[in-house]
């Protein structure tokens, strides 16, 4: 039977205990003095109770110099901060927080010594992050009063916290726990008991596939991490931040996940075995993907692995002139790009009339950038009277690059490639913007496969900083050398990447999104709950739902059909629920309506 509690509200949990004192330990116990309750600080380490002290004497002191803290304040947060050696002294809490290592035997262990110290009323909270808060429930005296508690690093900072109850978890322990999450500051998420809950069960999946990629040499690691940060706008790349997690903790979270779910994106990557098993845990041992200065350190130093980014293997071709096929919002885009960077354009489409209205588009984009003192009036002019519409792409016979930016269809793309083999002259390179078919398939068009690269744009070219550089087993070392030359004079980032499908971006992305859609499909939490997840608990700039939105559903579809196909694993079959919208004609914010619905303008 649940134990009755007393009426929810600020002092409903008073006096709270942290048992482990690690990093995300010592960050609750500040968040918790911080919000006025009386914490109590429990590890088995005499140094790391003195560590923990340190580290919040320090982060107090750090407040009170930008003005967060009032020196008064300051004294009364570390005059509620107490530490101990012994469980007994959580015997007055009305909460206790257990972050102790994952492991169930150390958690059964605490538990099972808790059951022995604390009130019957008291609340047991399990931090973990991977294992099941029922099987913890279930070995103790209380299962009832055993819930999880998962909170995100670092604690301070971090908004969110996933309220974690089981089957056997008593709706009064949830109340009070979330009441306490509120009164903390924080956003509370409830979910369900399994391995990763709603932020985790969606980022260290993306994060797997981001070290399989890496282990496959597919990417160079720099060039994998710059493309999620600038191409979705990520606060760190999935390698960094596998780093700052620490590599064994993630292979410790991907088993748990994978022991339930059998899906392979869960199978851990065999590189972060052999990472952790060689002590190579990330920061905190000095080294992991990267190698830091020292262990605890964020800064990263230059090591045997790191690539000479950007090194030209051969001579680059010289670019005097673009031509851009395509008269969308892509195709404007790239070729406001080009003509910002002083490059001649020609904006070729399939007509005079939707090639005039193409850079039409592009002069109000321009006078836009005036508007907001981004550029003079006189830039602007200059950089409208660089692009040339034309109605025909017999008027690429003269430029060094031509690059294609029309509709995602492969049959559309070969066609123009055979016309670009016709009409342009002996060594012009020849580019498509393809987000997710085979640039080789375009190449093949061509009686001149050498001179054919992906050079993959984000939307708004304008605004995005990040071009992924597609090269086929035929693409020429000149060629690749000419893209990347191009992209510096652009002012762009390129990432180097094989012509597979997805490249970098889409084959990271499109998984995540298509997994946090089944969390929907299989009700395990709602659109509002997923999507406030990653923004408060991975700083993710949009929630999956509010970006697939965007994306559009159908174009989201249609990727990961092709991700499907190129890779024949399983978890990649696009979810039911997304095919059933797209059939539906919930295409997202372009419809008025897709995971939601939008008003119409």
């Amino acid at each position: 039977m649940d134990a009755p509690l007393s009426p929810a509200s600020p002092a409903t949990l008073p006096t709270v205990a942290v048992v482990g004192l690690g990093t995300m330990g010592t960050g609750i116990a500040e968040v918790l003095a911080r919000a006025g309750r009386e914490v109590i600080g429990i590890d088995i380490s005499e140094a790391a109770a003195k560590q923990a002290v340190a580290a919040l004497e320090a982060s107090t002191a750090r407040a009170v110099r930008r003005e967060r803290l009032t020196e008064d304040e300051r004294r009364d947060v570390l005059a509620r901060f107490r530490t101990f050696t012994d469980l007994q002294a959580a015997a007055d809490a009305d909460l206790v927080i257990e972050v102790a290592p994952e492991s169930y035997e150390i958690k059964q262990q605490i538990f099972r010594e808790l059951d022995t110290v604390v009130r019957p009323e008291t609340i047991l909270a399990t931090g973990t992050n991977a294992l099941s808060v029922t099987r913890l429930a279930a070995d103790s005296a209380r299962p009832e009063r055993v819930l999880g508690l998962h909170f995100f690093n670092p604690a301070p900072a971090m908004k969110l916290v996933e309220v974690v109850s089981s089957v056997l978890t008593a709706p009064t322990a949830v109340a009070a726990v979330t009441d306490l999450a509120v009164e903390l500051g924080k956003e509370p998420v409830a979910v369900g008991d399994r391995p990763g809950f709603v932020a985790d069960g969606l980022l260290f999946g993306y994060l797997n596939q981001a070290a399989a990629m890496y282990e496959a040499k597919y990417a160079s690691r720099e060039d994998i991490d710059a493309a999620m940060k600038l191409g979705c706008g990520l606060p760190m790349g999935p390698l960094a931040l596998l780093d700052l997690i620490g590599i064994d903790t993630a292979r410790t979270v991907l088993e748990a996940m994978y022991a339930e779910s059998r899906d392979r994106l869960h199978a851990p990557a065999p590189v972060l075995k052999q990472l952790s098993e060689a002590g190579l845990t990330g920061r905190k041992s000095g080294r992991g993907f990267y190698t830091y200065t020292e262990p605890g350190s964020s800064e990263v130093v230059r090591d045997a692995l790191t690539p000479l980014t950007g090194e030209v293997v051969a001579d680059a071709r010289t670019i005097r002139s673009v031509g851009v096929a395509g008269s969308g919002t892509m195709a404007s885009g790239i070729a406001e790009v080009f003509a910002k960077a002083g490059y001649d354009v020609v904006l070729a489409a399939r007509s005079e009339e939707k090639a005039e209205k193409a850079k039409s588009r592009i002069g109000k984009s321009l006078s836009r950038s005036v508007d907001k003192g981004r550029m003079t009036a006189e830039a602007a002019a200059q950089t409208l009277d660089r692009i040339t519409p034309a109605g025909s792409y017999d008027a690429f016979s003269d430029v060094d690059l031509a690059l294609e930016a029309v509709a995602e269809d492969l049959e559309i793309k070969q066609q123009l490639f055979a016309t670009f083999d016709k009409v342009c002259k002996p060594g012009a390179v020849l580019a498509t913007t393809t987000s997710s078919l085979p640039v080789v398939a375009c190449a093949r068009a061509t009686s001149r496969p050498q001179d054919v690269i992906g050079m993959h744009f984000f939307n708004p070219a304008p605004a995005m900083k990040l071009v992924e550089v597609v090269r086929t087993v035929l693409t020429g070392d000149d060629v690749h050398a000419t893209v990347r030359e191009v992209c510096a004079k652009i002012r762009k980032h390129p990432v180097d990447c094989g012509d597979r499908a997805g490249f970098i971006v889409n084959a990271l992305l499109f998984p995540y999104l298509n997994n946090a859609i089944k969390m929907v499909q299989e009700h395990y939490a709602t659109l509002d709950d997923i999507d406030a997840a990653m923004k408060l608990g991975g700083g993710y700039p949009m929630g999956p739902f509010e970006l697939l939105d965007v994306v559009g559903l159908d174009v989201s579809l249609a990727i990961e059909k092709v991700l499907h196909r190129e890779f024949r694993d399983p978890g990649l079959a696009p979810a039911p629920l997304l095919e059933h919208l797209v059939a539906a004609g919930c295409l997202g914010r372009k419809t008025g309506r897709g995971f939601r619905e939008y008003a119409r303008r």
